[in-house]
């Protein structure tokens, strides 16, 4: 065998990322050495597998993509070997490959990794973040092996594994008129402009907590990046609907956010782990789904405030 492991790696990275600059940043070598791994492969198995466009990156031949899907198959059976050696000496090892669901990871991500880091030293955490259609196309690719993200419209070629519940609330900048009341109902928000977390099954989930009621929400501002939704809010363009509850009652630029529970027990999500139901589990991605359910509950989740803390009573 006249190739490398660590050449396939830097081969499906470029697939995957579709750019020699970006493969590079993936793996942290240099340029240089994806594009001589790339044209060592090519010459090993006599095929052209990208085309290089000007300016507009790399996409894969038809030989690529039959070389694509060899190639990962054969790293993961690679990565299957640390595993089985880590059954035989009890330490784990090797690299596994978790998506979050883009408003989760910021929060939740760090702690979670952060530990899990120090419980297994000889392991490796690479992420990746997307909304829910995302992960779950990246699942079926064998892009990631599993996902931390809300149980949204889970296929059934998914299982999903829930850890924790969140139900949704309401968001307001300080000077909002709502933003101190102990409950808000939907009817008071419906004419109100809001501000709405635009990401695919996020935006429906939303919707249909109005539709329920049957109200339609006033929208004139959104954005796919919850920490614009956070700072728009902030600065009284309107409030927002969302689920997660990071610690700091804060946007990014310093203004000061108010949560309040959403009255009439809406429909809440559930965070848990979703995974391929055909793609056999290794053994590096079993104990890092344990160490999730250790740590993530209803009663604590990292990164997030209490799902009902004492709430101000209003000033009249």
């Amino acid at each position: 065998m006249k190739f490398t492991l660590r050449q396939l790696g830097y081969f499906i990275a470029a697939a995957e990322t579709g750019s020699i600059t970006l493969a590079s940043k993936r793996v942290s070598i240099s340029q240089p050495a994806i594009s001589t791994a790339i044209s060592h492969l090519e010459g090993e198995f006599d095929v052209q597998l990208f085309l290089r466009h000007h300016a507009q990156g790399l996409s894969l031949t038809p030989a690529g993509r039959t070389l694509l899907r060899e190639a990962k198959q054969l790293v993961k059976q690679a990565e299957g070997m640390y595993s089985a050696a880590a059954d035989i000496s009890h330490q784990m090892r090797g690299e596994l490959t978790v998506g979050w669901f883009s408003s989760l990871a910021p929060i939740v991500m760090p702690e979670v990794v952060q530990s899990f880091l120090k419980a297994f030293p000889d392991t490796r955490i690479r992420s990746q973040e997307s909304g829910q259609e995302g992960l779950i196309n990246r699942l079926r690719e064998a892009q990631i092996e599993l996902a931390i993200t809300y149980d949204l419209q889970i296929s059934e070629d998914m299982d999903f594994l829930p850890l924790a519940t969140l139900p949704p609330y309401a968001l307001f900048g300080a000077s909002h008129p709502l933003a101190r009341e102990r409950t808000v109902k939907l009817t008071q928000l419906a004419a109100m402009p809001m501000v709405m977390l635009d990401l695919p099954m996020s935006r429906e989930y939303f919707l249909a907590l109005f539709i329920r009621e049957r109200l339609k929400p006033t929208i004139p501002w959104s954005s796919d990046k919850f920490e614009v939704v956070l700072t728009m809010v902030a600065n009284g363009l309107g409030y927002s609907l969302v689920n997660v509850r990071p610690r700091a009652n804060f946007a990014l630029d310093g203004r000061r956010l108010h949560r309040v529970p959403l009255a009439g027990d809406p429909p809440p999500l559930r965070i848990g782990i979703a995974t391929l139901k055909q793609l056999k589990k290794t053994r590096l991605a079993e104990v890092f789904e344990r160490h999730c359910q250790e740590l993530i509950s209803d009663k604590y989740i990292p990164g997030m405030a209490p799902a009902n803390p004492t709430l101000p009573r209003r000033r009249r």
